[in-house]
């Protein structure tokens, strides 16, 4: 017998979370349960008292996961087909609950056998172990795992398959050998991925009402504003990871979106958890030296993103009014941070404005989409056939907003703050020029799915921002 004949005889059992795919199933289970029933929250510390295999089972009971959509480890994959194709008993062993471990096999067709958690059975480390020793005997199977919980395992397996090994699983590797499969390792882009570092760009309306009162040089000012401003991007970084835990479905059926550093399992969901709590307390520590209004904003804020996140954006029209409402809340957390007021005509210009960009955001995914009139898409509250209307909307948005900053123009309010009011007008055809040739470029279908990276990598549009900011910053002198 061959050295290939002689491996194949002997069975392989595989683990599931980390090992065949980049991910955890109970941390996704969990928080798709949460997305549609916010209120079993309460009942988890309960499932809890009875037992881990408990509570994975009262998740499972209650969703239903997409098994062609979850992030395989392909090379892993490959070679259990080549394995099974040359007739080896390979066992799929998890502590995930049955119903998924089921769900996964039958997808894949590579399964003889599927060792999984039951109620009141946890089939992790000694026990599963165990069962396998049971079944095959101490040394009479190959096992694939990557994590200290299948160190227990890997002792009792004839060989050892590590797969992107955790830490004690690589120590593990290293003193006793066996076979190493590495993943790859999480860059810096990575990590800047996870925090949307260029959805910071939001965050610099909080320096608005410094600027328009003229408070350009004031360093307490701009000290507090840059306060601030580290305050509500990691925040708002926060949050964003806790949007990505809700999405990890839909994003893995979307063309750009499926390569985000969770939906593709780059980084771990406990790894995410961990940050967006660090993230948190940078911006609470950071909160501690503003005004306490400002708290109270950055409280408003958390709880509207995480209402968003969790369900106000899966509504019709409530999704961009609430997107809208974000970006002029930021306006409101500068003023707070400084205790400079702001004016009705500047809120108003940027509920229009910024429900302009809103509706662009909505309107690229209505025109990127392949779904029949009459479906929704996925994870929104709109059909293919709204695209005209959220068009219409959105322009009239944008002539909205530049009717009034031209009505600010002519107040009294622009006549006492600036010396030369009229170097202000161009302001108005500049917001013209950037909406109106964003809505253009949509609907040639040559814009970016999210306004803010478009106007990052357009260069147009920011030498019209630039220009504006020049102009406006002459006219206070």
């Amino acid at each position: 017998m061959d050295a290939r004949s002689e491996r194949n005889a002997v069975p392989l059992a595989v683990d599931l979370d980390g090992t065949l795919i980049a991910t955890d199933l109970l941390w996704e289970s969990l928080f798709l349960l949460l997305r549609r029933r916010p209120l079993c929250l309460f009942l988890l510390p309960f499932w809890l008292m009875g037992g881990k295999a408990r509570l994975k089972c009262e998740i499972a009971s209650r969703v239903d996961l997409d098994a062609a959509g979850l992030p395989y480890r392909q090379d892993l994959l490959a070679q259990l087909r080549k394995d099974r194709a040359d007739g080896r008993h390979i066992v799929l062993a998890t502590a995930s609950p049955k119903k998924f471990a089921d769900a996964i096999a039958l997808h894949l067709g590579v399964f003889d056998e599927v060792i999984s958690t039951e109620p009141g059975r946890n089939m992790a480390s000694g026990m599963k172990r165990d069962a396998l020793v049971k079944a095959f005997g101490d040394g009479g199977f190959d096992y694939a795992g990557n994590s200290r919980a299948d160190i227990a395992v890997f002792d009792a397996a004839r060989r050892a398959v590590v797969v992107a090994p955790d830490r004690a699983a690589s120590r593990w590797q290293a003193r006793n050998g066996g076979e190493l499969l590495e993943a790859a390792k999480p860059t810096f882009k990575t990590y800047v991925k996870m925090l949307r570092v260029h959805q910071w760009l939001k965050n610099s309306l909080i320096f608005v009402p410094l600027i328009l009162s003229h408070e350009y040089f004031n360093v307490p000012l701009l000290t507090l504003c840059a306060l601030a401003f580290v305050s509500f991007s990691t925040a708002a970084s926060a949050i964003y990871i806790l949007n990505d835990f809700f999405d990890l479905g839909l994003d893995r059926r979307h063309p750009t979106k499926r390569n985000r550093p969770f939906a593709s399992g780059t980084l771990s969901i406990p790894f995410g958890f961990a940050s967006m709590l660090v993230l948190l307390a940078i911006s609470g520590a950071t909160a501690l030296f503003l005004p306490p209004l400002f708290g109270l904003v950055l409280i408003g804020y958390l709880i509207a993103t995480t209402a968003y996140s969790l369900s106000l954006k899966r509504m019709l029209l409530i999704d961009v009014l609430t997107l809208a409402g974000l970006y002029t809340v930021r306006i409101l957390a500068g003023s707070a941070a400084t205790m400079i007021g702001v004016s009705f005509w500047l809120l108003a210009f940027s509920v229009f404005f910024f429900l302009s960009l809103a509706l662009v955001k909505r309107y690229v995914e209505l025109r990127s989409t392949e779904l029949p009139a009459g479906e929704r898409i996925a994870g929104r509250g709109y059909r293919t056939e709204d695209q005209e209307v959220i068009a219409q909307a959105g322009m009239a948005s944008a002539f909205s907003s530049a009717m009034v900053l031209a009505l600010y123009i002519q107040s009294s309010a622009v006549r006492d703050l600036y010396e030369m009011p009229w170097l202000i007008w161009p302001l108005c055809p500049i917001v013209l020029y950037i909406t109106i040739r964003m809505w253009i470029l949509a609907r040639r279908d040559e814009m970016h799915d999210d306004p803010i990276v478009f106007i990052i990598s357009d260069w147009r549009s920011q030498l019209f921002g630039v220009l504006g900011a020049v102009l406006l910053f002459t006219a206070g002198f």
